[in-house]
């Protein structure tokens, strides 16, 4: 058994099962839906369905990053039980989180100077941060030690692809990522963006797709030009979903059939309440190993 513990954030948008099976410990952001205030316990405060009915219904919902507070009543139990930590968080270009838990490690590790704590920005969200944490998992499991593990991290995080497609622009019209006018005229018009992750973690708008068949299309397309290997891709995709299943499933089936030689079945998950307070439903978000992303 590893002498460290592997750490991520309910923002990966993996399930708790998922996560407690591969032995990797999370730490709860947070958010408020109406009148309420939750933790981003990954469903089980507020069932999914049900997150998005609400806000289709019209509740407002905010969200909240992780404090330094929080990081340091997290991490100090692993640290006395003399445990090092290599702990992954959401990407800085959507959230002070990475920043907080930097600090929190900052102060700890003045306390516990024998101890070491590893803080990396995973640069991706939703299950991307999933899958990144997922593969970290594998290479504790065949032996890296704690150092090689995050040299590991660091070198290999870009190469996670995030692409996402949105059918409904008014969640990213509240939410100031596309203006009034925009979003009112790709609604009409059937227009569904086709956004990626950039380099430093941004979610970045790339083309503007007329309907939805062709966005499911056009989103494999992606994959087909930036997989590893290509269409002899062997490692494992995940797909996060914002109550839209039909549409997961229809880019699944997609990535099943060209993608043969992939490892497993391709996996469907939700996109968490944290992720999803932003996206609002509609939303499908594909992700695989690929070349290294830069701008």
């Amino acid at each position: 058994m590893a002498n460290y513990i592997l750490s991520g954030e309910s923002t990966c948008d993996l399930s708790h099962e998922h996560l407690v099976n591969r032995d990797i410990h999370y730490i709860m952001f947070h958010f408020s839906l109406g009148d309420g205030f939750y933790p981003d316990d990954l469903g089980q405060s507020i069932p999914f369905p049900e997150f998005y009915k609400r806000m289709e219904e019209g509740e407002m919902t905010k969200t909240s990053q992780i404090t330094i507070g929080e990081f340091l009543e997290y991490f100090e139990p692993f640290l006395k039980e003399g445990k090092d930590i290599l702990h992954i968080t959401l990407s800085s270009g959507l959230s002070g989180d990475y920043q907080c838990a930097v600090e929190a490690a900052r102060e700890l590790m003045e306390k516990y100077p024998e101890r070491k704590i590893y803080i990396v920005d995973s640069r991706g969200a939703s299950s991307g941060f999933g899958l990144l944490l997922d593969k970290l998992a594998d290479k504790r499991d065949e032996g890296l030690s704690v150092d090689e593990l995050h040299e590991y991290a660091e070198e290999n995080k870009l190469r996670v692809h995030h692409w996402f497609f949105s059918t409904d622009l008014k969640y990213y019209v509240r939410g100031g990522r596309v203006s009034k006018t925009s979003g009112f005229l790709g609604n009409l018009l059937h227009i569904c963006p086709l956004l990626n992750m950039d380099e430093p973690g941004h979610l970045i708008p790339r083309e503007k797709v007329h309907g939805i068949k062709k966005v499911e299309e056009r989103i494999v397309q992606m994959m087909e030009a930036h997989a590893i290997d290509g269409l002899d891709y062997s490692d494992k995709v995940y797909i996060s979903q914002s109550a839209c299943l039909d549409y997961a499933e229809a880019v699944a089936n997609k990535v099943e059939e060209r993608f043969a030689k992939k490892n497993g079945k391709v996996e469907i998950n939700w996109i968490g309440t944290t992720i999803g307070a932003h996206t609002g439903p509609g939303t499908v978000a594909l992700f695989f190993w690929g070349d290294k992303r830069a701008d």
